[in-house]
């Protein structure tokens, strides 16, 4: 099979991806500055020489943080780290309450909590993004199919008294430092794997989000679900995951974004199948289109694309498409995060994870081949091309900095992508240095006294 048939449906539109996507880079992504520079006495100072340089991006781009220092040799370790924070502005964190609270009342919230494969503790994942400028992400406050087993035998109303009890612990905690709340995850996905009686409750969505907005008032709340619910349906208000958020809304629950799973799970024979609504520009904005009008804050939540191998042809296919994906995304108005799933190959989710498990997880193909080779990097830790073009992506080509001379008027215009800048002012040998935010949600003007 000729591999790069799966790129047709990208390749084939070339027109949208100028009239369309392009263009919608452009006008939503970036924003417009005024900067003018006067003395001490309110002058305008003109002449004085200006560079202008972005430090990160408004947009959320980020990946599960789920293996920091999980990793096998503190040499692996460290490049994870690197890795993480040289492209990514974001993490999601590992808030499974069977492995944040295994045992009732053990949580393992703090730093030097027991080890447990692929969850590393909360504080751990605070200290490492506070420290690198990333925003953490809360995953997932209600997830019914990974709630502790002490539960399992609770009535409803012992599973709700727990669950308050944990949005409450959470929030005293973390509130005030993670913005976005992922509260409900994958309601769709297999009926059966529910945990607790409360799963088939029919007010359990409708409850977690009431819940939710009384203890994070602050905070973004947001709904996720799992991949084919989000792009294979029909793409109409009938579909299952918009109908059951329209419900709830109906019924008053506070659903501020609405999170798109994108896990590309499929072999290599399924995978042309697949690329006429996936690898589609147009089928992608549809569904985009679609829950936009519903709510206007979309999160693509969870990405793998597998290579399939580490054959080259197989890598750079990965990277193409992840290419064209980040691109259509980042273009639409009512995206607001992409967040890619595994970061290294090799490392991806084992249910029950004794030490045998994570030995096998570790190097061994049986995982799966779409999931295995799922990663931006390698198993040995060498950045894949997937790692290389959203570095590219995100550090350079959607990236704005330059250099300039203010006009006799003392200012300057300049149009950028929006996010936090360096600026730095020179005249006379007398330089002053500051940083500024270029955002969408205001106008953007700034003065600077040399």
């Amino acid at each position: 099979m000729d591999r790069k048939k799966v790129l047709e449906y990208f390749e084939g539109n070339k027109d949208f991806f100028e009239s369309t996507v392009n263009a919608n880079i452009e006008k939503y992504r970036k924003g417009n500055m005024s900067i003018c520079i006067i003395d001490e006495n309110g002058n305008k100072v003109s002449n004085a020489k200006i560079k202008i340089k972005q430090k990160k991006h408004e947009f959320k781009f980020g990946a599960n943080l789920f293996m920091l220092d999980e990793l096998e040799t503190e040499k692996k370790n460290k490049l994870y780290r690197e890795h993480f924070k040289s492209i990514f502005n974001m993490a999601t964190l590992p808030f499974y309450w069977c492995s944040v609270e295994p045992e009732r009342g053990a949580t393992r919230y703090a730093k030097n909590s027991p080890k447990y494969y692929r969850r590393p503790a909360i504080d751990l994942c605070i200290e490492y993004c506070e420290k690198n400028g990333i925003e953490p992400r809360e995953h997932a406050l209600a997830y019914e199919h990974l709630f502790p087993k002490w539960l399992s035998d609770a009535s409803v109303d012992e599973v709700k008294e727990a669950l308050e009890e944990r949005y409450k612990e959470t929030a005293q905690r973390y509130a005030d430092k993670i913005p976005t709340i992922e509260v409900t995850n994958e309601m769709l996905w297999d009926y059966n794997a529910g945990v607790t009686k409360f799963y088939n409750e029919n007010d359990y969505v409708e409850w977690c989000f009431k819940l939710a907005e009384r203890y994070f008032p602050n905070n973004q709340l947001v709904i996720n679900e799992f991949t084919d619910a989000c792009w294979w349906a029909n793409c109409r208000a009938t579909d299952s995951y918009y109908a059951y958020i329209e419900a709830n809304l109906l019924k008053g629950a506070k659903i501020d974004a609405i999170g798109m799973q994108y896990h590309m799970f499929c072999n290599r024979n399924a995978e042309i199948e697949k690329a006429k609504i996936f690898y589609n520009p147009i089928s992608l904005y549809k569904h985009m289109d679609l829950y936009s009008s519903l709510i206007n804050h979309l999160q693509v939540t969870e990405i793998t694309i597998p290579a399939y191998s580490n054959e080259k042809e197989d890598e750079e296919i990965q990277a193409k498409i992840l290419e064209y994906l980040y691109t259509v995304w980042f273009s639409h108005p009512s995206m607001e995060q992409i967040i890619y799933w595994n970061l290294v190959d090799g490392y991806a989710y084992v249910e029950n994870p004794t030490p045998e498990a994570i030995r096998w997880s570790q190097g061994n193909m049986t995982v799966g081949e779409n999931v295995y080779y799922g990663g931006l990097l390698r198993f040995d830790m060498t950045p894949k091309p997937a790692y290389i073009i959203l570095d590219n992506l995100i550090n350079k080509k959607w990236h704005t900095e330059f250099c300039s001379t203010l006009n006799d008027e003392g200012c300057i215009n300049f149009r950028g992508f929006h996010g936090d800048y360096e600026i730095e002012v020179t005249k006379d040998k007398k330089t002053v240095r500051k940083t500024f935010t270029l955002s969408s949600k205001k106008k953007n003007n700034l003065t600077i006294v040399i």
